[in-house]
């Protein structure tokens, strides 16, 4: 079986190179062989590894909600064996169920649980051992799994869901970004737990939704293979990553850069380009990836990319090719 911690952590530092930040320097300070990393070789981290890369990346990113923000970004597909069990599940609940059973592929820290009840379903992170769970290291996991369960929900549902209820075993800061990120506002409780209504616990997944998702990163290696390392391409290969929910605004991408929307604007000035020409650009790649699989409706790409009428992608289309995507398809 893949080594799922190793997967967890190249996808880890991947982001951080996202972040336009040094994963050579990050590795060396956490006692990372770097050069294996590069070479995708399969690494044994120990607990000070982990411990380490996290507190070295909040430190070196100046961002206390690294965790979070990385949870956000991240697509279920990217993780392997643990998407395949998704693919194969009928309903959410199904699906839930199969992963609690896996989370110790990924860390030994907490335990995943589901409790269900008449009207509401919980997500709740046990740590797996005695531990402080206000520990950084701990803390920064256990907020990387609360995002990534949410937005991944999304994902498999083609639909944004919000939580009746987030808590985390402390006060958190930055409510706000909290509250962004979760879609709920953060309460003090005794553990990690999201809440759901019981509603979402027999929706059912729609198979071609992953399938989606695989497509989309592929296509961002493809890019990333041949993309320098500029701000703009970081920009597009993240609202690429994160497209099967529409195009993503650009307060929300700055948020999850840790910038301002003025700083995100003045960083992609400098480089000839605006958010609104990149976010155009990636739903161009998309509809003519999208099209060419013959697997989607022309409807279903254009709700895909954002578009609340068939017409307003059809001129969109003609103006990117012009044709209509009817000629295309």
């Amino acid at each position: 079986m893949e080594n799922q911690q190793n997967r967890f952590m190249l996808s880890l530092l991947a982001y951080y190179a996202q972040r336009d930040l040094d994963v050579k320097k990050l590795c060396n300070l956490s006692g990372i062989d770097f050069k294996s990393v590069r070479e995708n070789k399969t690494l044994n981290f120990s607990p000070k590894n982990w411990n380490d890369i996290w507190l070295n990346a909040v430190k070196n990113s100046k961002d206390a909600l690294f965790g979070l923000h990385f949870g956000e970004s991240m697509q279920l597909a990217a993780l392997g064996v643990v998407g395949e069990i998704i693919k194969t599940s009928n309903t959410i609940g199904h699906a839930l169920t199969q992963v609690t059973a896996l989370t110790h592929l990924i860390t030994d820290l907490f335990i995943m649980k589901v409790n269900t009840e008449t009207d509401v379903f919980s997500i709740i992170f046990h740590p797996a051992k005695k531990v402080d769970q206000t520990d950084p290291a701990y803390r920064q996991t256990a907020e990387f799994f609360m995002a990534f369960t949410i937005h991944e929900l999304d994902g498999l549902l083609l639909n944004k869901i919000k939580p009746q209820r987030v808590t985390f075993p402390y006060e958190t800061i930055s409510n706000q970004e909290y509250e962004r990120v979760l879609r709920c506002k953060p309460q003090e409780g005794t553990s990690y737990c999201i809440q759901f209504n019981k509603s979402y616990w027999d929706e059912t997944i729609i198979t071609g939704n992953y399938s989606m998702q695989a497509t989309l990163l592929h296509h961002v290696s493809e890019s990333s293979d041949t993309a320098s390392d500029k701000f703009k391409m970081m920009v597009y290969n993240y609202l690429l990553t994160k497209s099967y929910l529409g195009i993503a605004s650009i307060k929300d991408v700055a948020a999850n850069f840790n910038l301002s929307v003025r700083t995100m604007q003045r960083k992609l000035g400098e480089e000839d380009t605006s958010f609104q020409s990149i976010a155009d650009q990636v739903r161009k790649q998309l509809a003519l990836k999208y099209l060419k699989s013959g697997e989607h409706q022309i409807k279903e790409i254009s709700y895909i990319l954002g578009y609340n009428e068939l017409s307003a992608f059809t001129r969109a289309f003609k103006r990117w090719t012009g044709s209509s995507p009817t000629s295309y398809y």
